[in-house]
């Protein structure tokens, strides 16, 4: 038990680290270059990349087979569509006869629910993660730690600029983050079952993570 409260807070203290570092540099920074942004973005997309490639796949081929490392890739793949199906199904902005200001605040709040959605596999990475080994864990947390940061940034600049008090858009950030806390409490829990299901929840992670970083993170830095 003390195990799983451990890894639990681990992933809640990397997923509202990085997030809230970003959404302070967001709402603090007066000029936004998107050039850097992008490279920020770029830098992220490839450090995920890397994880997923030489992390959590072969760690899922180690302690389990070919089969079950597909089935997760493909069930985190699905499980990402839908949510961003649902996402833009009920936050799709109209952009007819409404002010850029509250374009901008829907945008910021669109993007901080979508990401909430996406950090609860980074945080399921985590928990099944340190259930792999201390190691992967800990490599696990600190790069999404910092793959968060540029998230944080493009989620509080529209909400800032579109009105939001940089408190409360400080606020939206940090609880953005609590996500990846609840998905390493899963991941904690169902990993200790067997090592079947760390390796199919190593390879759901890395599904889901694939699906943002091609999906979403990649086509926004471009």
């Amino acid at each position: 038990m003390q195990e799983i409260i451990k890894t639990t807070m681990i992933g809640l203290f990397f997923g509202t680290f990085g997030t809230t570092i970003g959404g302070i540099i967001g709402v603090v920074t007066k000029k936004h270059s998107k050039k850097f942004l992008s490279f920020v973005l770029a830098f992220a997309s490839g450090l995920m990349m890397a994880i997923i490639c030489f992390d959590l796949i072969p760690e899922a081929l180690d302690i389990s087979n070919i089969l079950n490392a597909i089935l997760g890739i493909m069930l985190g793949i699905v499980m990402m569509i839908f949510c961003d199906k649902l996402v833009e199904k009920k936050f799709t902005i109209k952009e007819t006869n409404v002010s850029k200001n509250n374009t901008l605040l829907k945008t910021g709040i669109i993007v901080s629910i979508g990401l909430a959605i996406h950090n609860f596999p980074e945080g399921l990475a985590i928990g099944s993660g340190f259930g792999a080994s201390i190691k992967l864990g800990l490599s696990l947390a600190i790069a999404i730690c910092l793959h968060d940061i540029p998230e944080g940034i493009s989620m509080a600049i529209p909400m800032k600029n579109g009105g939001m008090k940089k408190s409360k858009v400080i606020f939206l950030v940090v609880m953005s983050g609590i996500t990846t806390g609840i998905g390493a409490l899963v991941g904690a829990i169902i990993g200790g079952i067997s090592e079947e299901v760390i390796a199919i929840c190593l390879s759901f992670a890395a599904g889901a993570m694939l699906y943002i970083i091609s999906r979403r993170i990649i086509t926004r830095s471009q």
